[in-house]
């Protein structure tokens, strides 16, 4: 009887833990660690893009003239962006800028408009005002939409001087959460 009453106790402090564990009302956090982030889609997916603009752009431009980076915008709001819009903004000219395109750092330039919160922006009518004020050859622009569960994004190399698309690329990424966080005005 002692043994079964022993053994009892053991059963019961065993399994206690995992009856506890499956009443939890709150699912576990997910936990963010250098491994979460560095296996991310979001680096990756604009670094990409920017290989696939290079590889279009070979032979278009000129080695001595700079490029100028958007920042990627809301299509449904051109005036608009969020953390995701500039960070793929930042992201992509970082890849280019790393392929050997001269990159014109715009944030440095007190004659760009800012909008406070929201970048560098730029709409087609001071496209060609921009370009020429800085000698660029070429300006990247982007926008994004959202849907329940993706953004999909649109990222464009235009000639300032004919509107020409140099190059063109649209992607993917999973509304997860870090994107999802970085949709929040």
């Amino acid at each position: 009887m002692m043994r079964k009453l022993a053994s009892l106790s053991l059963s019961l402090s065993l399994s206690l833990p995992l009856l506890l564990a499956g009443c939890a009302s709150e699912p576990p956090k997910e936990q963010t660690n250098y491994s979460t982030v560095s296996s991310n889609q979001f680096i990756a997916s604009n670094y990409a893009v920017a290989d696939v603009l290079l590889a279009q752009l070979s032979g278009k431009l000129l080695a001595d003239k700079p490029l100028i980076m958007a920042t990627v915008v809301n299509i449904d709001a051109l005036e608009q962006t969020t953390t995701l819009g500039r960070l793929i903004s930042e992201q992509i000219s970082t890849r280019l800028s790393q392929g050997r395109l001269n990159m014109l750092e715009m944030k440095l330039r007190n004659s760009v408009y800012l909008k406070r919160n929201q970048g560098e922006m730029m709409l087609t009518r001071e496209i060609t005002d921009v370009a020429h004020n800085h000698s660029a050859q070429a300006i990247v622009v982007g926008s994004y939409a959202e849907t329940s569960d993706m953004v999909f994004v649109n990222i464009k190399v235009i000639q300032p001087n004919t509107n020409y698309v140099l190059a063109a690329h649209d992607y993917a990424l999973a509304k997860e959460g870090i994107v999802r966080s970085m949709l929040m005005h």
